[in-house]
């Protein structure tokens, strides 16, 4: 249980409570699910187990009270989908998809392009990329044709070569790019949803092919406002690293004309735990506008006195020739499962354009006991 005043830990989403939804869900829709035999199976060693792990746990004890008839047991996800209350839920039901289903590829994916309106089948998906990945990725080419934003997001979402979460597809980790008919598809998509994940797709790709990604973006008209901001995202990863062509395929130019007045963080010397406020005035020194992307690097140290850099986004702006812009950012200093600090001296850049203006230190101290 979660003790008092304590957050909630995320695999409580799919503790007891999700459990009793999900089998009255099964009972609601159709007298052959088995509700006592899914709750046995499902309680029995749910407690020490991550929130992925329950997702694959969840699947696996829906195997004694679904239909052992597959298509039958399909169409009973199908009925229980929309009485589901979480989306985390649903993505326990795909999951069932992806561990009994391989052997029926075509009644899979269909399912699955069902039921991902009531959660994600992003995760269910991969086992059938890596079983057969001209078929799966030609179905998902037809769902960028979908009228429903859940399903063309899922053609975008579930190949990412980068997916978080989830298995490694070997073909994709291999060509990074295979997806890219169901990107052209989807680059000027309505849908917010559907942009964004296209967006990370691009991303993911731009880790490991960049030039691949910035000649594919440079053939792309950007004169709709949604493939804009679909380039402009897919190309943040290398923005942050300063790349010129990164930065002319979103109008800026590499480097600026302008003069730092001043670049400060305070307080100099902070504990865990405690924010760090960064202020930055800037002067055009052109003549005329320029468009700024403003960013900023903290090198944070490590022990034996190595350092591991980290570029954050700060702001973009338009700066009229003679113009003068003051910018403030705060960014709290604490420790993160991705992330534990050391004491020391943090340096920070200051990065307009992708180029480094100005630079700025903190001292972290940290105590027994800092949070």
């Amino acid at each position: 249980m979660t003790a008092a005043g304590a957050s909630p830990l995320l695999k409580d989403l799919l503790g007891p409570a999700a459990l009793a939804t999900i089998a009255d869900a099964g009972t609601a829709a159709s007298p052959r699910f088995d509700r006592a035999a899914f709750l046995a199976a499902a309680s029995d060693g749910l407690e020490p187990l991550s929130i992925m792990e329950r997702v694959r746990h969840i699947a696996d004890a829906l195997v004694p009270a679904l239909p052992q008839d597959y298509p039958s047991a399909l169409d009973l996800l199908r009925a229980m989908a929309p009485r589901l209350t979480h989306g985390f839920q649903a993505v326990a039901i795909t999951e069932y998809v992806a561990r009994r289903g391989t052997a029926d590829i075509d009644a899979s994916l269909a399912a699955l392009a069902d039921l991902t309106r009531f959660g994600t089948a992003e995760f269910a998906i991969r086992p059938f990329l890596a079983q057969d990945g001209t078929r799966t990725l030609g179905a998902m080419q037809r769902w960028t044709k979908s009228g429903d934003e859940h399903v063309r997001r899922l053609a975008s979402e579930g190949c990412r070569p980068r997916l978080p979460w989830a298995a490694r597809v070997p073909a994709l980790k291999a060509d990074p790019t295979l997806g890219a008919p169901i990107l052209e598809a989807l680059k000027a998509d309505p849908a917010a949803y559907v942009r964004k994940s296209v967006a990370n797709h691009l991303n993911d790709i731009a880790r490991e092919r960049p030039d691949w990604l910035l000649d594919r973006l440079a053939g792309w008209s950007q004169d709709a406002p949604a493939t804009r901001w679909i380039v402009r995202h897919a190309l943040r990863t290398l923005i942050k690293a300063g790349e010129p062509r990164a930065l002319a395929l979103i109008g800026v130019g590499h480097g600026a004309d302008i003069a730092v007045r001043r670049f400060a963080v305070e307080p100099a010397v902070l504990r865990l735990g405690a924010p760090i406020r960064l202020d930055a005035d800037l002067v055009s020194t052109a003549p005329a506008a320029q468009a700024l992307v403003v960013d900023y690097r903290i090198h944070y140290a490590r022990p034996g006195g190595r350092t591991a850099a980290k570029v954050f986004k700060w702001k973009g702006l338009d700066l009229p020739a003679g113009a003068a812009a003051s910018l403030s950012i705060r960014q709290t200093i604490r420790d993160f499962s991705t992330r534990r600090h050391h004491p020391g001296r943090h340096a920070i850049e200051l990065i307009v354009n992708g180029r480094t203006m100005a630079e700025a230190a903190f001292t972290l101290r940290i105590d027994e006991g800092d949070a």
